[in-house]
């Protein structure tokens, strides 16, 4: 007995500093009672680091500072699926919006079948959300259906199926859908307001039945940008597919067609009007962006189209950070789920090869882009810090959407949260926390 009276003190501490040492990792890996407040998840789809690189040379120049720079927080990005290295758009977003590893053909589902969520839901994160009583707002410059937005209110077995998919966004109850897919949503023949006619084949008007549903329908920039911010349901159909030509820079030239269409308003533009029409509503919310120019001008191998694609994908990040600026309880989260296209920059160095067109490939047979596509000038940077301007092309790894340098970023409440590994299920654990301040493993 003496000697456990000796001893026990000792014990006493021992378990003290045990206690100690597993609360403060249990703070770390599963904080609890989180403040909450509204999330904003821009997704620029199949943005590598390389292309961030890539924008930040030609725009601002090599030491410049994006709006993505800025950020406060930054984690590499873990998007391998159940059944595949690579994801897919669709496994990815709806890795995204359920927290569980998808498959690479879920669609809001688990190969063909239902989905629970991280949460226990049978339904995604903005759902559950939205059933929580708080807004939410899907952006996208391509067409509704894209699953980069779609995958959180829909789900189908087939991605290919827009007519279900379609009617599902439409009746999913957001507040705001503002994207491209005029044709998905009207009967098969009947003309759009931009020219082409739908393609439904179940008869369906989409478009009536989101005005019954209370929805003002806006079609162009101009009409977006004159709605009121009190509007209660705003649908924005700005393009027939999307509001984007995602073909090759040559084939872009011989039919003289531009990049985006000048009528659609810009992700940035769709941003901050959705940002004020949800700050109007005085609650907290969801908003889900996806700029879909960026893996799909990837997937074309057209330098050109991608940058600018990034570029209006920065602009929407830099909306994002001012509304944080006047609302710091908003968490702002981006991340890609690919690196479409594998494009990395080749520094062109030798001073008689600046004024020469690039080669269409390198060594290896990489495809190689310059300014304007295959056999062009290449692209020149803006100033770095000394002056200098400097010259690059553009080599492409594949057309595919690849497992490559991707980044995930956080800023504002709850960033600093974001793991430095960050596996595609972390997105949806951050976003959730800042929902409903709960940490989920």
């Amino acid at each position: 007995m003496k000697i456990f009276r000796k001893i026990f003190p000792g014990i006493i501490i021992c378990f003290l500093i045990l206690a100690l040492f597993t609360c403060k990792k249990a703070n770390e890996l599963t904080p609890m009672n989180l403040p909450t407040g509204s999330v904003i998840f821009i997704h620029p789809d199949g943005s590598g680091a390389a292309m961030w690189a890539g924008l930040r040379m030609l725009d601002i120049g090599p030491d410049g500072m994006l709006n993505w720079d800025h950020m406060e927080r930054l984690g590499v990005y873990r998007g391998h699926l159940a059944n595949s290295v690579s994801s897919s758009s669709n496994g990815g977003a709806t890795t995204h919006a359920y927290g569980v590893k998808a498959t690479y053909q879920s669609y809001g589902t688990y190969n063909k079948l239902p989905i629970t969520s991280l949460s226990g839901k049978n339904y995604s994160i903005m759902m559950e959300a939205k059933k929580a009583g708080k807004a939410v707002a899907l952006i996208n410059s391509g067409h509704l259906c894209e699953p980069g937005t779609g995958a959180f209110v829909a789900s189908y077995p087939n991605r290919q199926m827009t007519d279900t998919i379609s009617y599902q966004i439409i009746h999913s109850g957001a507040d705001i859908i503002l994207s491209g897919g005029e044709t998905l949503l009207l009967p098969e023949g009947e003309m759009g307001r931009h020219g082409e006619p739908g393609i439904r084949k179940d008869g369906r008007n989409l478009i009536e039945e989101a005005i019954n549903l209370g929805y003002s329908v806006v079609y162009t920039h101009d009409e977006l940008k004159n709605i009121s911010v009190q509007t209660e349901k705003l649908l924005g159909v700005f393009a027939p597919r999307h509001t984007f030509n995602d073909k090759p820079e040559e084939v872009l030239q011989r039919e003289n067609l531009p990049l985006y269409f000048e009528t659609s308003p810009s992700t940035a533009e769709m941003t901050e009007i959705a940002l004020k029409i949800l700050e109007a509503k005085g609650k907290d919310f969801m908003l889900v962006v996806e700029e879909e120019g960026t893996d799909n001008f990837s997937n074309a191998n057209n330098a050109t189209g991608a940058f600018e694609a990034l570029r209006r994908a920065d602009a929407a990040i830099g909306a994002a950070i001012q509304y944080i600026e006047r609302h710091p309880s908003t968490l702002l989260i981006t991340a890609a789920d690919s690196d479409a296209g594998g494009m990395q920059m080749l520094g062109i160095r030798d001073s008689l090869e600046f004024g020469k067109p690039l080669p269409p490939q390198m060594y290896n047979g990489a495809p190689l882009d310059g300014r304007n596509g295959t056999y062009s000038l290449p692209f020149i940077t803006a100033p770095d810090k000394s002056g200098n301007r400097l010259f690059f092309g553009v080599c492409w790894a594949g057309t595919a959407d690849l497992n490559g340098g991707v980044i995930a970023k956080a800023h504002g409440l709850n960033a600093s949260f974001l793991p430095k590994n960050v596996d595609n299920t972390d997105i949806y654990r951050i976003m959730y926390a800042t929902l409903f301040g709960i940490w989920l493993e």
